[in-house]
């Protein structure tokens, strides 16, 4: 009679069992792909120093003739290197070599493959940085990812990648502007929640994205602010100013009063377009839902008129129409003024870019798709550090503004009047 099996006996932690398990099937996978991966990477090494030393191992160099050239180095031995990658932790093998100079000495020859003291490869890196933007401290970035590096992420990786983040982000916020070419901003903000004194509390992020000369898109600043004041909005542009940024040509704004005042302020008499996709809303949240359509209807035919001379005729007949069936949606046009219609003033093939700060929405949009796991970010230089580093590490790019061919050409010869 067999024994029976007591619950003691027969417990197994759930989470020691999905690891066995896991472990079973992939450690033969992960075995040959590590293999595999170091194979790859050592001969990299091998070949950038058979070109180096113009000759593979234990072979001659030849010149142009055929005959052998002077050695310019030699091999002397290997070392062994670690590297930590999304393939796990190995054990790479590196050739040494000593070249010889122009003054008859010899210097160590260095990989740009592996470059000196890397352990880790750029993924690796990137994977921690953003597990440590989301939220995490060291201790639970290392915990998070021990799985995936098999331990290779120790507290202080976690740490020395992270201040390398801090002052690439440090020199960015610092650079000279001098001697950027820029001939349009565009200027927008947006609201996210922070912990602040252990509590949940809203701030503003202000970005503001630049349009080169020859129409590519450049991030400019991303500042964090208690809202969208004034004062907040000079600080930003004080800022732009003192790292050398020149005037604008045209500025593309979402229309919050302090933005406007900050821009007179510093910019006064630069032409600025009002988002008419702000307005849009604004005119809907004067109306009951009922007049929606009707109001999108007309709006829409406004904006999109094909000649300067159309938007003014249906801008005078829209305020007319309005003023008499739901005044408050006139009275909201008329209070965005001629600023709403500076585009026309502007030669066609601008007009879809110039219009809207659709550029920066996009990007508020992706950044909230991104953190929209998390209600509260850790705290607000993180939050401006992690839509920097959507821009700064590739994940978000951003191409160059229609009609960017004709950005040479500032305004139309004969501006129309736009006055209602």
């Amino acid at each position: 009679m067999t024994k029976a099996t007591t619950a003691t006996d027969s417990f197994v932690p759930a989470s020691e069992t999905a690891s066995q398990l896991f472990d079973n099937w992939f450690d033969p996978i992960e075995s040959g792909l590590r293999e595999r991966v170091r194979g790859f990477i050592e001969e990299m090494i091998r070949g950038e120093l058979d070109a180096a030393l113009d000759r593979p191992r234990y072979g001659r160099a030849k010149n142009a003739d055929g005959g052998p050239t002077s050695l310019v180095g030699h091999r002397h031995g290997s070392r062994t290197r670690s590297l930590t990658g999304s393939f796990g932790k190995t054990e790479i093998t590196v050739p040494r070599a000593r070249l010889q100079t122009r003054d008859g000495t010899t210097t160590e020859w260095h990989s740009q493959v592996l470059r000196s003291y890397q352990r880790r490869t750029l993924t690796v890196d990137a994977l921690i940085a953003s597990a440590y933007l989301a939220g995490t401290n060291t201790r639970r970035v290392r915990r998070a990812l021990a799985a995936l590096f098999r331990d290779g992420v120790s507290k202080d990786i976690v740490s020395r990648v992270w201040r390398k983040i801090k002052s690439d982000w440090d020199a960015w916020n610092g650079r000279s502007l001098a001697n950027e070419p820029i001939v349009r901003l565009i200027l927008d903000g947006t609201v996210v929640r922070v912990r602040l004194d252990r509590k949940s509390t809203a701030i503003s992020l202000l970005v503001v994205i630049g349009v080169r000369a020859d129409g590519q898109k450049v991030l400019l600043a991303v500042r964090h602010m208690g809202g969208e004041s004034t004062e907040a909005w000079r600080t930003v542009l004080d800022d732009l100013i003192a790292r050398g940024l020149r005037p604008p040509a045209f500025l593309i704004v979402d229309g919050a009063p302090g933005l406007e005042k900050a821009i007179g302020a510093v910019w006064d008499g630069v032409p600025v377009q009002r988002c008419t996709v702000h307005k849009h809303r604004n005119l809907l949240a004067h109306a009951p839902e009922r007049l929606h359509e009707e109001i999108g209807a007309d709006y829409t035919d406004m904006i999109y008129a094909a000649t300067p001379e159309d938007i003014a005729m249906r801008r005078k007949a829209f305020i007319r129409k309005w003023r008499l069936k739901h005044r408050a949606v006139a009275d909201s046009l008329e209070e965005a003024s001629d600023r709403l219609f500076t585009f026309a003033q502007l030669p066609p093939s601008q007009w879809r870019s110039a219009r809207t700060t659709n550029a920066i929405e996009r990007l508020h949009e992706e950044f909230k798709r991104r953190i929209k796991t998390q209600t509260v970010l850790p705290s607000a230089e993180t939050a401006a550090m992690l839509f920097w580093a959507l821009l700064a590490s590739g994940q978000i790019n951003m191409r160059k503004v229609d009609g960017w061919q004709t950005l040479a050409t500032t305004t139309i010869d004969q501006p129309i009047d736009l006055a209602a």
